[in-house]
């Protein structure tokens, strides 16, 4: 199960030694919907690998505009704490665990 991530946690939740998938999403958003069961997915089914992180960008605007979200759903991928990849739109099951066995 993806974690959820708030203005307070966010920087903890990154702090994890794994990959960390942040999904920027929207209730009202009709892609986030489509791309939601494929994160919750790989969040049950990497978990020994990457950690998922669910971000609602209306509960946290802050951390958005923090990233430069622009278009939702965006992915981005942690190390460290920092940024190594994203991730724009709607992308297939195959190519989201393509990418991450990438990045790991």
């Amino acid at each position: 199960m993806a974690k959820i991530a708030t203005t307070s946690n966010f920087d903890g939740l990154l702090a994890d030694e794994k990959l960390v998938l942040v999904d920027f999403w929207a209730t009202w958003c009709g892609p986030c919907r489509m791309l939601s069961p494929t994160v919750e997915d790989i969040a049950d089914e990497m978990a020994d690998k990457v950690t998922v992180v669910k971000c609602n960008v209306d509960d946290c605007e802050d951390l958005a505009y923090r990233y430069g979200i622009r278009n939702i759903p965006t992915l981005l991928f942690f190390k460290g704490g920092e940024v190594i990849d994203r991730s724009v739109g709607v992308i297939s099951k195959a190519e989201l665990v393509d990418k991450i066995n990438s990045l790991l």
